[in-house]
């Protein structure tokens, strides 16, 4: 009766490929060192990763539908072609990872850190993402469209030809981020740090929102003077 309800999660352990595949069915990994490990094209689906290291680590092409990842750091990884649908992170800091041409539908991101994050051509549709630091960061093409959108940073963040179409922005910072393209009709930018505007960007805000202190300050870093 007592094996029943033993702690079955791996702690505290350094893996690399061949560990990994030996642990039958989903895992709970727990403090583990996963560092440069290539996980690629493998079944993770369902395992959860709390408080593990996977620097560098190889998820290309890795099936990780409906995983956790709790305060893990991945810095470098490379996540290009996962598929992460219904995927969970949470106080993860994934600076400069790789999430090119991953599938992130019904994902839920939390107060994570993804600055310098590569997201070109990811799936991101249903996706949650709130207080995460997304500076520096590719996003190019995303539809944000009708979404509110909580404690954002975007930050020089690539952000050309995104849709943010009837968005609201709470707490969020655009500040210096290429929006090339993009298009903000109906969305309310009140809450948002419009800092860094360029002339040939202001035309793309036409029809959003914006307090008049905003007003006040695009006008100024147009080098426009109000009399």
């Amino acid at each position: 009766m007592d094996d029943l309800f033993a702690d079955k999660a791996v702690r505290e352990r350094t893996l690399g490929r061949a560990e990994v595949t030996a642990l039958a069915g989903a895992q709970e990994l727990i403090d583990c060192d996963l560092e440069e490990a290539d996980l690629s094209g493998i079944d993770l689906a369902g395992w959860t990763f709390e408080r593990c290291s996977v620097r560098r680590a190889n998820f290309q092409g890795t099936r990780l539908e409906s995983t956790i990842w709790k305060s893990c750091r991945g810095a470098f990884a490379l996540f290009v072609g996962a598929d992460l649908s219904e995927a969970g992170f949470s106080a993860c800091d994934f600076n400069n990872a790789a999430f090119r041409r991953a599938e992130l539908s019904s994902a839920r991101i939390v107060n994570c850190k993804l600055t310098g994050a590569d997201f070109t051509d990811a799936r991101l549709m249903d996706a949650v993402i709130e207080e995460t630091l997304l500076i520096s960061a590719k996003l190019p093409l995303q539809s944000f469209r009708n979404q509110t959108l909580n404690r954002l940073d975007f930050s020089q963040a690539d952000l050309q030809k995104c849709d943010f179409r009837g968005t609201a922005f709470e707490q969020c910072s655009l500040r210096d981020a290429n929006v090339f393209g993009a298009r903000f009709e109906q969305a309310d930018l009140r809450g948002a740090d419009l800092g860094g505007i360029r002339l040939n960007d202001a035309a793309l805000f036409r029809g959003a929102t914006i307090s008049r202190e905003q007003a006040g300050q695009l006008l100024a870093e147009l080098g426009l003077k109000i009399g």
